[in-house]
């Protein structure tokens, strides 16, 4: 059993998928440094290999490690952050759900009302990766409903402000699984209400996630020059906040798709960098908060659709590990679909017919998706089945399946 470090393991694994030695690595890494760390390449060999090894850690070198493989810091040696948001309710307000219910009914709106709605928000936001979409639907619409209603109550100016932002909040919820529910009408309403709802309360942050949902919605259908346009518009509203590491993420999924290698490298190099300026995230499970780690994910795509199968089916692994807890439970579903999607590719194009199948088939399986994104990520497989194993009658049938999921969005 490997009882290295995680870190310790990705940064054999990262130097593998590059085909470098250590000596190489360290090379990179060097070329990285700030002038105050050179030191000789010699020693810092010495360093690397007690890195790999899991004897030491790389303090003050955590950055530029993660620079030199292309991701995050915090990405690359995670913190361990997980709240229990109903627990959290209960502590910060001292109230349930049938109390913060039973209280706005009562028209008692007051400080500790708001909190206990926001951390209801947040929950719900966190819940988006896992929880059934029709379930998830039902609950963010009742909430969205409640919090729409306290408009009509005496408030002050500030919380009127904040009644506005977590009605934003949860449209841009509600919209996320609605379009996953494969309602693209219903979701670019409830999109375009978000977004009109984070211009009224001055929220950059819902405003940015308003233009990536825009910039998602856009890269489903396949419009990629759609994509760039609202990336940029989100990126020129909240350039500071998290969101545009995920507006640059879509950029260049956008220029993957258009063939253009040296854009695709550049947004994903801009959004990395704003990852690396944010605070680590409190919960990051919230879907609308970029965690580091999701930047493996985007780098995954993004490879994948460049062609790039050892560094994308590392990555894909890597998405598929932090996803999953040490019990087995998948955190991370949809992520961890799209990853399974790409081990898939990786081994139809290396001539593993069963081995492509086989993930492919376990990608599609899982209860929890987002239709169109799953797919878009899925039709890869099928092209590469088609190219690769066209007449053999397996492939034909799991092209047929994928055809059935997308005329089913």
């Amino acid at each position: 059993m490997d009882e290295r470090p995680d870190w310790a393991r990705r940064m054999v694994e990262e130097r593998a998928a590059r085909d470098w030695s250590q000596t190489d690595a360290v090379r990179a890494l060097m070329a990285r440094l700030p002038e105050d760390q050179v030191v000789s390449e010699q020693d810092l060999v010495r360093q690397w290999k007690r890195w790999e090894a899991g004897d030491a850690q790389p303090v003050k070198y955590r950055s530029a490690i993660a620079q030199t493989f292309g991701t995050t810091t915090g990405a690359f040696f995670p913190e361990r952050s997980r709240r229990d948001g109903r627990a959290e309710i209960l502590q910060v307000s001292g109230m349930d759900t049938v109390d913060i219910i039973a209280r706005l009914r009562a028209s008692d709106v007051d400080v500790a009302t708001l909190d206990a709605l926001r951390i209801t928000a947040d929950r719900l936001c966190c819940e988006y990766a896992y929880m059934p979409a029709d379930q998830l639907l039902l609950e963010g619409k009742a909430w969205l409903a409640r919090v729409v209603g306290l408009q009509h109550q005496r408030v002050s100016l500030a919380q009127h402000r904040e009644i506005i932002a977590l009605a934003g909040k949860l449209s841009l919820l509600v919209g996320c699984v609605e379009y996953d529910s494969g309602r693209p009408r219903d979701a670019e309403a409830t999109r375009q209400a978000a977004l009109m709802l984070g211009q009224e309360a001055g929220e950059l942050s819902v405003q940015g996630w308003a233009h990536e949902m825009r910039a998602w919605f856009a890269l489903t259908r396949g419009d990629y020059r759609g994509v760039i346009a609202a990336a940029e518009a989100g990126i020129a509203v909240a350039p500071n906040e998290s969101v545009a590491a995920q507006l640059y993420a879509q950029k260049a999924k956008a220029w993957a798709r258009l063939g253009d290698r040296s854009q695709t490298e550049v947004a994903l190099d801009k959004g990395r960098q704003i990852l690396e300026l944010q605070p680590y995230p409190e919960d990051i499970e919230n879907h609308f908060v970029v965690d580091p780690a999701k930047y493996d994910f985007y780098r995954m795509d993004a490879l994948r659709k460049s062609g790039e199968n050892r560094l994308a089916e590392q990555l894909a692994t890597e998405v598929i590990r932090a996803g999953t807890d040490f019990d087995g439970t998948e955190r991370s579903p949809m992520r961890i679909a799209e990853a399974r999607v790409t081990l898939g590719v990786v081994a139809a194009r290396e001539g593993d017919l069963d081995t492509a199948l086989a993930y492919g088939e376990r990608a599609l399986a899982g209860e929890r998706k987002s239709l169109p994104s799953l797919a878009m990520v899925a039709a890869d497989l099928g092209q590469a089945l088609q190219t690769h194993y066209g007449h053999a009658s397996e492939a034909q049938e799991f092209v047929a399946h994928l055809r059935e999921l997308r005329g089913g969005q």
